[in-house]
């Protein structure tokens, strides 16, 4: 099989959010971080709370993204707690699927083994222990995979590279010149936060030795001089900075030296909690239980009485305290797809939960998250069989750290596992459809671990994963059978079909379905996989279709997509192939489809297969090459086992077609197309996705079943350029060119004869790099080698 290859696309930064202030100074420090990372493959970025570690490693990763093709990760751990859960939350940042029960750092290596990339785990100093299991076992398994790590303590082991982050330089008063605020990032820094809340506000020789004096008072921190800049709304910086000498005079008792920098810092919090009136203050307190952000109906939920009486606040007064604490600073105001949410930075949250616990509130505010969390859960749950899928999971995903927050909570605070185990099975749709069920179980295991008793919600959770997985064993084993028409065994075929459960009343009537509607449609699903498996798809057919036909007047997507490759599978099974390319295609049309990457590849590979035995060869390799890259960008098809390195009868019947060559053509341009391509091929729509070089024709129209037809020959539509423009090499300079810029510069030094190294010389580039430039030419051009390249140039240029 043709290896797949990451492209251009893959050079990517994921899971970093947006800067929403300027980076300051730390120019440097960023040329020493990367030389480091080109030294070694662990480099740990150390210092106190504050420094600026989380946002230098950010930064870097921007800048070294091009070096890693399989791209740069960020794996944010400040919000776990469990040293168990770090592999699932590596895995979770990658994109890495687990749909089996096999341990997350076992998927998570053999994801890696192949792939160059940059690995961040951020925050990882309260779980040293895994972070440095997983680091070593992934380092070990690995070539291209380097980590970079930032934590307040070395992770400790052999190779571990360390680069101590260090505080902003800020000027002694014989350094000032008129130009300090430029040469020193503090007084920059300050002067940038301080304009943020003053409009016009600058550091001039006016106030600069003021501003200077402040920031070598909080030992150049950025997280202390961007607390303190807030107040220049309230107070000179003249006052400031008196104001601050009388804090640090009484926190030192009169000594004259410095405080040290976690001294600093926790005097820097202390002034700013102390400038919050009582009201935000204990706020600040309650909120520290959030992990990864909140909205206001989650605050008001944990902060807030239904009376205003009691120890909680009223609703309207949790308002006026969260936005007293965003205007001082302490929370940062975010949004998300129109809606606002709140987020306490790693250092202030720590501090808040201080407090919490001083004031002896913390059972009871974990408590209140937890049951925040629980109800908005079963209400995902019963919404789920119906239109808002889509907006169900993106609202999951986003709260997903404090999800795992109010489980982790259950698991370990006596009495709660009953509730944990609640909570985790009533998210069973979230872990089946999301695929990864390994959290899931992971979550279920720990309650039941931890006492909490089995009931009906965890045996409905299991069901749905076993039913799950069952499908997709039987679907990949009927693909995978050498005779896809074999007729059933005579005792397999007398056996009784049974009787699914009925169809609830009133539940075709649109918005009338109840939460256990979703099981009556997997239960058919599941029958009718059955029934094919045992060759009786005509068996199997009318239950898919009464499964469709429920799943679309509810206007949900999720069960009809099993649904659509069971009646797929069942036609396929039947000989009916055009008829199962049908039905895949009715899939591909479904968003939940196109966003779960998992479904997607499930159904291309149908579809592969469908149109391998309808005579499209070509279209077959293509998908099959599309399929093979998303498995490989998400972690591997876990059905893979049931077919080691054997063939399908499908793909083997395309290939017999192809031939050896042309087949491993096509399975390469299927591998460079991005799942949004491969979808618009798949569908045959003009001017998306088309694939370049591509000889066969374009849609669900059958092909004759000839050689020269799916190689080809005489009367094949011409290429495509990536989006979807006729033309052919050496028809002439007019005809649209399907190259960039860049590759039509490779292709001018092919043309003149130049290696990949003289390429790479020639345009100050890497050798890696000219060789994937001229790759995709070859690509794009359907050629298949550097003659063929140098003839069309020369061709259009009419040398």
């Amino acid at each position: 099989m043709t290896s797949i290859v990451g492209g251009s696309e893959s050079r990517r930064t994921s899971g970093f959010p947006a800067e929403l202030t300027s980076f300051v100074g730390r120019r440097d420090e960023a040329a020493d971080v990367r030389r480091l990372l080109t030294a070694g493959r662990l480099l740990t970025l150390t210092g106190p709370g504050g420094v600026g570690k989380t946002r230098l490693a950010g930064h870097v990763a921007g800048e070294v993204a091009r070096a890693f093709p399989d791209g740069v990760w960020l794996v944010p751990l400040a919000a776990l707690s469990d040293e168990a859960f770090v592999p699932h939350a590596v895995n979770d940042a990658l994109g890495v699927r687990n749909e089996t029960v096999r341990p997350p750092l076992e998927i998570l290596v053999d994801h890696l083994r192949e792939r160059r990339l940059l690995i961040v785990l951020d925050n990882c100093e309260h779980l040293l222990r895994s972070c440095a299991v997983l680091a070593q076992a992934v380092l070990a398994a690995t070539e291209g995979v380097r980590i970079l790590a930032t934590s307040r303590h070395r992770l400790g082991l052999a190779g571990e590279h360390l680069f101590e982050v260090p505080p902003l330089p800020a000027p002694a008063t014989e350094e000032l010149t008129p130009s300090a605020v430029e040469s020193f990032p503090a007084l920059r820094l300050f002067a940038d936060r301080a304009a943020a809340v003053v409009p016009g506000f600058t550091v001039g020789e006016a106030n600069q030795q003021a501003v200077a004096r402040l920031c070598r008072r909080l030992d150049g921190l950025p997280l202390a001089i961007e607390l303190a800049a807030v107040r220049v709304r309230a107070l000179g910086v003249d006052q400031l900075v008196e104001r601050l000498d009388d804090r640090y005079q009484l926190l030192t008792c009169g000594s004259p030296t410095s405080a040290p920098r976690h001294r600093t810092l926790r005097s820097a919090v202390d002034w700013s909690h102390e400038l919050c009136t009582p009201q935000e203050q204990l706020v600040w307190a309650w909120l520290s239980v959030f992990v990864g952000g909140f909205d206001l109906a989650a605050a008001e939920a944990v902060c807030a009485g239904d009376d205003g009486t009691g120890d909680r606040i009223a609703p309207c007064a949790v308002l006026d305290a969260v936005a007293g604490l965003v205007d001082k600073s302490v929370l940062v105001r975010e949004e998300h797809a129109g809606q606002v949410r709140y987020r306490l930075l790693v250092s202030l949250r720590d501090y808040g939960l201080e407090k919490l616990h001083d004031l002896g509130e913390a059972t009871e505010t974990r408590r209140r998250h937890r049951d925040h969390f629980a109800r908005l859960g079963a209400e995902y749950e019963q919404a789920w069989f119906g239109p808002d899928q889509a907006e169900i999971t993106e609202r999951i995903r986003i709260d997903q750290d404090n999800f795992r927050a109010a489980l982790d909570f259950c698991l370990t605070t006596p009495g709660e596992a009953q509730h944990g185990l609640r909570l985790a099975a009533g998210l069973w749709f979230h872990w089946v459809a999301g695929g990864i069920w390994g959290e899931g179980r992971h979550w279920m295991d720990g309650a039941l671990r931890a006492g909490a008793r089995p009931d009906a919600g965890l045996t409905r959770a299991m069901w749905a994963g076993a039913l799950t997985s069952l499908v997709h064993s039987r679907s990949a084993a009927v693909l995978a059978g050498l005779d896809p028409l074999r007729s059933a065994a005579d005792d397999d075929a007398e056996l009784p079909v049974p009787a699914p459960p009925p169809v609830p009343a009133g539940a075709l009537v649109p918005g009338r379905a109840r939460a256990s509607t979703v099981f009556v449609v997997l239960t058919r699903v599941e029958l009718a996989c059955s029934l094919v498996s045992r060759g009786r798809a005509a068996e199997a057919i009318p239950l898919c279709a009464e499964a469709v036909a429920l799943c679309e007047a509810h206007g949900e997507q999720w069960a009809r997509s099993w649904a659509l490759r069971t009646l797929a599978l069942a036609h396929w099974s039947a000989g009916q192939y055009e008829r199962a390319a049908e039905h895949a295609r009715a899939c591909l049309r479904l968003p939940y489809t196109v966003r779960q990457h998992q479904s997607l590849a499930r159904t291309l590979d149908l579809l592969a297969a469908a149109e391998a035995l309808a005579g499209h060869a070509e279209r077959a390799g293509v998908l099959r090459g599309a399929v093979d890259r998303i498995w490989h960008d998400i972690g591997g098809n876990p059905m893979d086992a049931l077919r080691p390195g054997r063939p399908r009868a499908a793909e083997q019947h395309a290939r017999r077609a192809l031939g050896d060559h042309a087949y491993t053509l096509a399975h390469r341009r299927g591998g460079r197309l991005t799942a949004e391509q491969a979808v618009a091929y798949a569908l045959g729509e003009a001017g998306r996705g088309r694939v370049p070089g591509a000889r066969e024709r374009e849609g669900p129209a059958p092909v004759p079943r000839t050689r020269a037809a799916s190689t080809g020959g005489a009367g094949a539509a011409p290429a495509t350029g990536p989006v979807g423009t006729s033309w052919a090499p050496g028809a002439g300079s007019a005809d649209p060119v399907p190259l960039t810029r860049r590759e039509l510069q490779v292709a001018a030094l092919v043309a003149q004869g130049r290696t990949n190294k003289q390429i790479a010389d020639h345009l100050v580039i890497a050798r890696r790099t000219a060789e994937g430039h001229v790759e995709r030419i070859l690509v794009k051009l359907g050629f298949h080698n550097r003659s063929q390249v140098a003839a069309w140039f020369s061709a259009r240029a009419g040398l």
